[in-house]
């Protein structure tokens, strides 16, 4: 039983070593067979079959709730940015498990990591110090200006413990009625008060009542912001503004300088807490280690997940000293910061830093952003935008061409990639930190032969431009904060030779932990516009919504 519990809980990083053929005799007698390899396959292998027996839908479909609409494809095993059905067909994946496998697939460090760390010790539970969970929360809070760590098992709950935070924070300071104000289009979570301080009632819809206590505004209309925290009044107050420095289920929207600084502003003049959701953008997925720090403003509260593990179940909240507010008893978690998952997140840092991930997110950011730019100029029709920061980019189909994000993503599916849509219009663009120059090339002629197949009629001769725009957001920004820099292709491009051959330099990711008097906001490198999605009807300031109050 040891051994097969011990198989189940590495199987993700070690498929390529390890095959589990599970099957259901009965509903009353499961079993599961382990069956070893004499050697793993090497990342180019293809395999005729890697079950016994056929793996059968309608089985799974009979015990598992239906709780996703899951593609037509079952994954055997990966490496690298490549994985394999149970048929051998190979994939290139551009969706790294939503953002999340940082390292790709089977990693060696990362599979060491757990492998090593099972076979010690891999839960005690917070009732007991636990040495893993320490040191990864000193690198973590060496990467920032944040003082606290809260491990925690995934992005709601880290978003949980926040909303929480805030809440105990402003009533600590007279607060009768603590307001936090999130985004239109925002996406913050399952959970019931994660669904409420998401700003889109899809995800609301049949679970009311909903957490009182949240207002929503249009991502990046700073005069809504100001508008909505001046109305409220008497017991109602300010307890913190939560935003996605890039809203991802939004559609790759970056956030705008302006927008954040008003933000930091209004929780300055209140007292309220500025909280920014990194789930999906941290970890150096932006271009940046942090999404926020794009945008030149410091936060109070930062909550992290998906590729802090590379794939292992983990999330944390960081917070500053001075609402550092929680207390035995007041929040808890049973397997938060076990060792198993803090050997997993240790062992991402340093892959990070052991690699320069950041010099190749950067690079392959450019890279992707000139060739989908590219991909517009032939096919205007088509292609309405190209946006995103680092690693996380979307592309924005125009309405008039009837192809829909779901339609490009099947199709490129089908020709060995996976995708995940961001909306009906917007195709995301999430590959593991690793990918190479090869890979994104590979991507980009899978995309281009898709996008002419489904619309053969709109590709006009190429004009590609040598170097992407400036920002519309490259002009000063008051108050002192650092301005957004020029697109990161001309970064590299006019940087001078060690520089451009080591940017995890320029931007302060050494992750060994630091004094905080040395911790420094990493520099912002900005790709691709950051105008917004048009937000229909929702763009108008009569637009703002709240919730219970």
């Amino acid at each position: 039983v040891t051994t097969i519990m011990q198989a189940l809980l590495v199987l993700p990083a070690c498929a390529a070593a390890l095959h589990i053929d599970m099957f259901v005799a009965s509903r009353s007698s499961p079993s599961v067979r382990v069956v070893s390899r004499a050697s793993p396959p090497s990342a180019s292998a293809t395999i005729s079959s890697t079950t016994s027996a056929p793996f059968e839908k309608d089985e799974f479909n009979e015990v598992v709730m239906g709780t996703y609409g899951r593609f037509d494809l079952v994954v055997s095993h990966g490496k690298g940015c490549k994985l394999w059905d149970i048929n051998g067909k190979e994939y290139l994946d551009f969706t790294a498990g939503i953002s999340t496998c940082a390292l790709g697939h089977a990693d060696d460090r990362l599979t060491a990591a757990v492998s090593e760390q099972m076979a010690k010790v891999h839960h005690v539970s917070n009732l007991y110090y636990i040495p893993q969970q320490g040191e990864l929360a000193k690198r973590l809070l060496a990467t920032n200006n944040l003082d606290r760590a809260f491990f925690c098992n995934s992005g709601a709950e880290a978003n949980e413990a926040a909303i929480k935070l805030a809440r105990k924070h402003a009533h600590g300071r007279g607060v009768e009625s603590p307001v936090i104000i999130t985004a239109l289009s925002s996406f913050h979570g399952r959970t019931l008060a994660t669904i409420t301080a998401t700003g889109q009632p899809k995800y609301q819809e049949g679970f009311g009542p909903l957490v009182p206590g949240f207002e929503y505004v249009p991502y990046n209309d700073a005069a809504a912001l100001k508008e909505a925290v001046g109305r409220l009044s008497g017991k109602q107050q300010l307890a913190a503004i939560l935003f996605e420095p890039l809203q991802g289920e939004g559609g790759i929207r970056p956030g705008e300088v302006e927008f954040f600084q008003m933000a930091r502003g209004l929780c300055d003049e209140t007292g309220a807490l500025l909280m920014v959701d990194e789930v999906q953008t941290g970890m150096c997925r932006t271009g940046t280690f942090w999404g926020h720090q794009q945008l030149g403003v410091e936060v109070d509260v930062l909550t992290s997940a998906k590729a802090l593990g590379g794939g292992v179940p983990i999330g944390a909240m960081l917070a500053k000293s001075h609402c550092d507010v929680f207390t035995p008893g007041t929040h808890a978690t049973t397997y938060g910061g076990n060792p198993l998952a803090c050997a997993a997140g240790l062992a991402v840092f340093d892959a990070i830093e052991q690699d320069s991930l950041l010099e190749n997110v950067n690079e392959r950011s450019a890279q992707l952003v000139g060739g989908l730019r590219g991909l517009q100029a032939k096919m205007p029709s088509v292609i309405a935008d190209v946006r995103g920061w680092g690693l996380i980019l979307g592309l924005e189909l125009t309405e008039e061409c009837g192809v829909t994000a779901a339609a490009l993503c099947a199709s490129v599916l089908s020709k060995g990639m996976l995708t995940v849509p961001a909306g009906a219009t917007v195709l995301r663009l999430v590959p593991p930190l690793i990918v190479s120059e090869d890979e994104a090339a590979q991507a980009l002629a899978i995309l281009e032969e898709a996008l002419a197949e489904l619309a053969p009629n709109e590709t006009q001769p190429p004009h590609v431009p040598t170097s992407s725009p400036p920002s519309p957001n490259s002009k000063a920004c008051p108050n002192g904060s650092k301005p957004t820099p020029p697109p990161i292709a001309s970064v590299l491009a006019n940087a001078p030779p060690s520089t451009a051959q080591h940017p995890r330099r320029v931007h302060s990711t050494h992750l060994a932990p630091i004094s905080r008097a040395s911790r420094v906001h990493l520099a912002p490198p900005s790709i691709g516009p950051r105008d917004p999605l048009p937000l229909s009807p929702a763009s108008s300031r009569s637009q703002v919504r709240t919730r219970g109050g």
